[in-house]
């Protein structure tokens, strides 16, 4: 028989369905953070950002994700990073110096790619893997397109990632000026850029919050600044240096803010019993580390001050005519990782998730701002039946919903520093350009995508 032929109304009416059903999967469903309208805004396929905000879970693989989500707000829950209208997975492999692939990647080497769009050798910070010759950096390229540039990390702010953005080091060691064994051709001596302190001060990168003040108290050893600490180098340069919560709830966005909130990393803001062999008895995290010093920021807090720092500058640099590109990292996911601390990493993962909220509620409010989170490399813990009896070392947890969860890690021997895995990681994103995460991408191509939301060379 053949078919009955549809008016044009009723043709019309299944076109719409069939709109709206595509619209309904291209945007996800936000539980209601966002009307149609503006989840529309936040999945923009083509156009310029105004803004950048590139969040970075450090080792935050999807077994990091879902143990934080699982013990905080349940299985059936969502953290904030879960509701971002498009996802997707990038590959995160590094390369020998022939450029055959290293297939499990550092810090270093995995941020030189998004930061570069050059893989490169686990170690090496935004150089070449076999000429070691340094490459511009995302941060360096809108610098020069007239953007003001912000990094933020729980981290030393000399660490792997946030050094890629503003550093060519061939070795990630090479952090202060007395840490230059690896990296002999880099130094000021030699007619290198320094240390990765001294080069990021010397960027007069707009806003660096993070630790590491151990760095940055180092005395410079050549050049114009030599005897010096590098903290007094960039109060030379301009900036205001902060050291604690109260100081940076201060600062005005009319000159450069070093904020140096720890000796080292910035210490965790939950604790609990490290994993062991045997496992632990059940145990609930606690919340407040008794070892982290009163008045020292939250990374939340911090990300929103330094957007704040970022549009002050942008104002005061080029009338508000062209905007920011931020990059916030938790990185002390992947250092409780390491550590086989499930309490430790879960309490970081949260922490960075409120991060997330933070940059997603200005992008709410500024939909010209594209929001990327994702990590940098996958890592090791793994949600493991409560009766299994893995190799390595294991926690059991209460969750918040009352049950009993075991994690395990197992990439290393007991005693070692647990290992990161080759794992693909997730990626998602809201605003200009945010279709570019969608499907398999690779780590470089995070690079691309940031460069032409942007519209830089």
């Amino acid at each position: 028989m053949p078919r009955p032929r549809l008016s044009r109304s009723r043709l019309m009416a299944v076109g719409a369905v069939v709109v709206a059903s595509t619209a309904a999967v291209a945007v996800s469903t936000t539980a209601g953070a966002f009307g149609p309208k503006q989840q529309a805004q936040h999945a923009i396929k083509d156009g310029k950002a105004k803004n950048v905000i590139l969040l970075i879970g450090d080792g935050m693989g999807d077994s990091e994700i879902t143990l934080a989500r699982d013990y905080t707000v349940g299985a059936a829950g969502r953290l904030n990073m879960d509701k971002f209208p498009l996802t997707g997975a990038y590959t995160t492999y590094a390369v020998h110096a022939d450029g055959t692939p290293d297939y499990v990647t550092d810090s270093a080497a995995s941020g030189t790619g998004w930061a570069t769009g050059v893989k490169t050798v686990n170690g090496r910070i935004s150089k070449t893997p076999g000429t070691d010759k340094a490459v511009p950096t995302i941060l360096e390229l809108a610098q020069k397109g007239g953007y003001a540039t912000g990094s933020v990390s729980t981290a030393e702010l000399t660490d792997a990632t946030p050094a890629v953005l503003a550093s060519h080091a061939t070795d990630r060691s090479c952090q202060g000026p007395a840490d230059m064994a690896k990296c002999p051709t880099d130094t000021i001596s030699k007619g290198g850029p320094g240390s990765i302190a001294e080069q990021s001060v010397n960027h007069k990168v707009d806003v660096l919050l993070g630790g590491g003040k151990q760095r940055f108290d180092q005395k410079v050893t050549d050049g114009k600044y030599k005897g010096l600490t590098v903290t007094e180098q960039a109060q030379k340069l301009g900036y205001q240096v902060v050291t604690d919560d109260r100081s940076l709830k201060a600062v005005k966005g009319d000159k450069p803010v070093l904020g140096l909130f720890a000796p080292g990393n910035v210490p965790t803001e939950w604790t609990g019993k490290p994993a062991a062999l045997g496992g632990t008895d059940p145990q609930r995290c606690l919340t407040s580390n008794p070892n982290r010093p009163a008045g020292t920021p939250d990374l939340a807090d911090q990300t929103t001050k330094a957007i704040q720092l970022l549009e002050a500058k942008q104002k005061h640099k080029n009338g508000n005519k062209k905007g920011f590109f931020l990059q916030v990292e938790g990185a002390s996911i992947d250092k409780q990782d390491h550590s086989a601390d499930p309490c430790g990493q879960i309490g970081e993962t949260a922490a960075f998730d409120r991060a997330v909220k933070v940059a997603r509620a200005y992008a709410a409010k500024h939909p010209d701002t594209l929001v990327v989170t994702t990590a940098d490399h996958g890592h090791t813990s793994q949600i493991v039946p409560l009766e299994a009896q893995p190799p390595g070392l294991t926690s059991t947890l209460i969750t918040d919903e009352g049950q009993q969860l075991k994690v395990n890690y197992s990439t290393n021997t007991p005693g070692q520093s647990q290992e990161h895995t080759g794992v693909q990681v997730r990626i998602a994103a809201q605003g200009p350009q945010a279709y570019r995460v969608l499907g398999v991408t690779d780590q470089t191509d995070l690079f691309t995508t940031v460069r032409e939301a942007l519209r830089l060379r």
